[in-house]
């Protein structure tokens, strides 16, 4: 990221207007961050009467093909996993929007103030509660890539969890670090958040905004997932093809 820039302090996530902000936020500047296999910018956003933001920025046109994922639609999911943790009352995915930017249609996440030298690995034994929690999501999500550098603690020490396009195959893709819970059971507040995301798959809401961003099958392998953690609240064992990402972190 380039150096200087700074976040604004109304750009926090709990602000009630931060999603407009990110929808409408007129883009100033992009900077590319030099990683990964995607194009990713950090965006600077200018809303009225407010100080810059940063937002990061995953546009269409900038992902890589995939042999098992639909070209294209790793920006979608990101934003399916949002509106799926926010469904559930898991706090730790940033808000997040899809809309038009400087390179085209992209998913725009609030960016997170955070330390680098910190991830799972050197935080996780600490939080062990939020981390399962976290694993219950991915489980969720069908996460294929819960990396190490994926969860993020900013300057008030709260977990953020991000990079989400990997999410909602109908296959099993589960692909992470996480697996020291394996064979143990899901805390009744993780199946508490399954249950709230199936009684809002129930709704028009819900249903309709996620039929606008993945495919029904993928809908439905994600209520059935719901339903099978809730008969057996047990965290799965490694296994299927790859089960941890690399690099790890």
């Amino acid at each position: 990221m380039a150096p200087g820039l700074s976040q604004g302090p109304e750009w926090r996530p709990d602000n009630p207007r931060i999603t407009q902000m990110l929808c409408e936020g007129e883009a100033e500047a992009a900077y590319l961050l030099p990683s990964g296999s995607n194009y990713v910018f950090v965006l600077v956003l200018r809303f009225p009467d407010v100080s810059p933001g940063l937002a990061v920025y995953k546009p269409r046109q900038g992902e890589a093909p995939l042999w098992d994922f639909p070209a294209g639609t790793l920006y979608r999911r990101e934003y399916a996993a949002y509106l799926v943790a926010r469904a559930g009352g898991w706090d730790f995915v940033p808000p997040t929007v899809v809309r038009d930017g400087p390179q085209g249609v992209g998913a725009v996440q609030l960016f997170i103030d955070h330390d680098p030298r910190q991830n799972i690995f050197t935080f996780g034994a600490e939080r062990e509660a939020e981390i399962r929690d976290l694993a219950a999501f991915d489980l969720v999500a069908n996460n294929a890539d819960r990396k190490a550098g994926h969860c993020l603690l900013d300057a008030a020490g709260r977990m953020w969890a991000i990079d989400h396009g990997l999410t909602f195959h109908t296959d099993h893709k589960l692909r992470t670090v996480l697996w020291d819970f394996a064979g143990q059971p899901v805390a009744d507040a993780s199946l508490v958040r399954m249950r709230r995301v199936l009684e809002a798959l129930k709704g028009d809401d819900l249903r309709s905004e996620l039929g606008a961003l993945l495919h029904p099958a993928e809908v439905a392998a994600l209520r059935a997932r719901c339903e099978r953690l809730l008969e057996q609240p047990t965290y799965p064992q490694p296994g299927g093809y790859r089960p941890y990402p690399w690099p790890p972190v």
